[in-house]
């Protein structure tokens, strides 16, 4: 049983990673749905909650059913940090999770997420300042190091453990690398099975596939794995990854009348939350994702990413349906 304070997650929990614009309480519903063990909130800036920016606190909104659930921030001050985690505290998270991965330069350049690699002192000062700020355990996730000569991953995984985070998400990547090339779990594996790290190591970067999760799991030998832009429009993996676990066998593909569902769910959440205007121009992202494959499917993105009401994107997406269900059947 994998814990993290007092959370029970299973034997190998299958985290939702922190996605800015994307791991909203919406697609969060839907991933949650498909089998997410644990997910996070998109990433707040420690400075934007202090200032009461109305961004940064509309994203601190949780939901009892997506339980359980960790609050990111991101900052460089210990102060701002701080002072962040106590605001966090009031909406009562399972977590608080700090950020030292993004990559991302606007949040860089402000010796924040990623750019706090090149400064582990910093690095353990900011964990401290937010781990003595709140009685709910603390998380971390960060990558290998700044570039291919700066991977001090163990180093920093030791260090953090020493002043009291409860796990450590760690994605297989350098800052320099960004999203490209392979992920590399070599150093990972290594925190993973140094007997003097105790918390839980969960594995992040390039999980596609049930058999890729499996074959990094066993490899490896992490709590569980993080996955982030795989569950974009195919909240599916969770599950799918579970059944192969359990069975070795691989669940056949979501039909259209799955993807539509999910994808109409997503949406309507997502008007919810955000209100009909914001919500159907956010969602326009995640229709290439729900709907890939399908053939000669141009015509209806295009009326998907344009159209402005609720109703009329709806009515598409029923469209979506009827056409391909009807293409399936004539096969």
């Amino acid at each position: 049983m994998v814990k993290i304070g007092n959370i029970e997650l299973g034997d190998f929990p299958l985290l939702l990673a922190p996605m800015e614009d994307v791991s909203d309480p919406p697609f969060r519903a839907v991933c949650k749905d498909n089998g997410a063990d644990l997910m996070y909130t998109e990433f707040i800036s420690s400075e934007g909650l202090i200032r009461d920016a109305i961004k940064s606190r509309k994203k601190l909104d949780i939901f009892d059913y997506e339980r359980p659930i960790g609050i990111q921030i991101f900052g460089g001050d210990e102060e701002a940090m701080a002072m962040a985690t106590q605001i966090v505290d009031t909406v009562n998270p399972d977590l608080v999770d700090i950020n030292f991965g993004c990559p991302v330069k606007k949040v860089v350049c402000k010796g924040a997420g990623a750019g706090v690699l090149k400064d582990i002192e910093l690095m353990v000062r900011l964990t401290e300042a937010v781990v003595k700020s709140t009685k709910l355990p603390v998380t971390v996730k960060t990558r290998l190091g700044w570039d291919e000569n700066s991977k001090n991953v163990e180093d920093v995984a030791k260090r953090l453990q020493d002043v009291g985070i409860a796990a450590l998400s760690i994605h297989g990547r350098t800052r320099a690398q960004m999203y490209k090339g392979e992920a590399d779990w070599t150093l990972i594996g290594k925190i993973k099975n140094n007997p003097n790290i105790k918390i839980p190591i969960f594995g992040n970067g390039d999980i596609d596939s049930p058999e890729k999760a499996v074959e990094y799991k066993n490899r490896y030998g992490v709590d569980g794995v993080m996955i982030g832009r795989a569950a974009i429009g195919y909240p599916w993996i969770f599950n799918e990854i579970k059944h192969y676990m359990a069975t070795g066998q691989l669940l056949p593909a979501p039909t259209i009348a799955q993807r539509v569902e999910v994808c109409r769910k997503h949406l309507t959440k997502s008007v919810e939350w955000k209100g009909e205007g914001l919500g159907v121009l956010e969602m326009r992202r995640h229709y290439t994702s729900y709907f890939k494959g399908l053939n000669h499917f141009k015509e209806f993105r295009t009326k998907l990413v344009t159209l402005n009401k609720l109703e009329e994107v709806l009515a598409v997406i029923s469209q979506v349906e009827e056409h391909y269900s009807q293409e399936v059947a004539q096969l």
